[in-house]
């Protein structure tokens, strides 16, 4: 079996937190800019993170 790329740690970290904040901001708070923020950040890490898992 495979291990995925070195560094791709912090991906996952930054993919975890930007989940969980766009949840709590979208369930306990009306900042609706931030967490459209946090969701496009979430966003970015995880195609991030497929590229380059596939290539």
């Amino acid at each position: 079996m495979e291990s995925l790329p070195a560094g791709s740690e912090m991906l996952l970290l930054l993919c975890a937190i930007a989940g969980i904040s766009t949840w709590y901001l979208g369930n306990f708070t009306d900042r609706v800019e931030l967490t459209k923020l946090t969701a496009f950040i979430g966003i970015c890490s995880m195609v991030a993170l497929t590229i380059w898992v596939i290539s």
